[in-house]
């Protein structure tokens, strides 16, 4: 391979590589390093992100959901919808400060103008906790009993200006808002979870921080060649 040609194929290959490693969930810590995500995703609204581990064994979903409140004052959550693709049906898991504390709590969501308070989902759910991340953002974890006949449920994400009383007050209504939903992929995920990283990454993080490090070297090597080339 001649030299220019080496130069061009170094090129194409850092502008294909270099969209991966804009995304921010393959290498965003959580504040709890105990706990590891096989997948992670970042969100296409609302500068949210996923992290999800599903087991097909026992049908367990496991979660860390990272977003930010549209006020330091908000509200934050996460839903699965088990039946249908919108807010109506969600059973959502929402974090808010209340008295000053940071608590998550669960809601079913019958209808768009009634948000109900419930000690129980539709499903099971446990290991429930929220935490501060970074920047300002909630952190909400969960582990839940998905049911075996959804293969492909909606999950909804959602943030909030106001938390009144311990209570969420509406959402804004801007297009990023009621476009926040999606079809979670679960049958992509792995069956066993493996041990969790020493420095609280996700799983596949490190191999994607190591790929980036390596777009980052063979760019400062590319700049490298392109001054050689114009002084031969």
């Amino acid at each position: 391979m001649s030299f220019p040609s080496l130069i061009l194929f170094l090129s194409l290959w850092v502008s294909l590589m270099s969209p991966a490693c804009s995304l921010t969930c393959t290498s965003e810590k959580l504040p709890d390093s105990k706990k590891t995500f096989f997948n992670c995703t970042d969100l296409p609204t609302l500068n949210a992100t996923l992290h999800y581990t599903y087991d097909s064994f026992n049908s367990t979903l496991s979660v860390a959901f990272v977003a930010a409140p549209a006020s330091p004052e908000g509200w934050t959550a996460w839903a699965i919808n088990p039946s249908e693709t919108g807010m109506v049906g969600a059973q959502a898991l929402l974090a808010l400060k209340s008295n000053g504390s940071l608590l998550v709590k669960k809601y079913n969501i019958s209808s768009y103008f009634l948000l109900e308070e419930t000690d129980k989902l539709a499903f099971d759910v446990w290991d429930l906790k929220v935490e501060y991340g970074t920047s300002g953002k909630y952190v909400i974890y969960a582990s839940l009993k998905v049911p075996w006949s959804v293969e492909k449920p909606y999950h909804v994400w959602q943030v909030g200006a106001d938390a009144a009383n311990g209570r969420p007050e509406k959402h804004d209504m801007a297009p990023e808002n009621l476009s926040s939903r999606a079809e979670l992929q679960l049958a992509a995920s792995p069956t066993f979870p493996g041990p969790a990283p020493a420095d609280g990454t996700n799983s596949g993080s490190r191999r994607d921080v190591f790929i980036c490090s390596l777009v980052g070297l063979l760019w400062f090597s590319l700049q490298l060649c392109s001054e050689f080339a114009e002084m031969i």
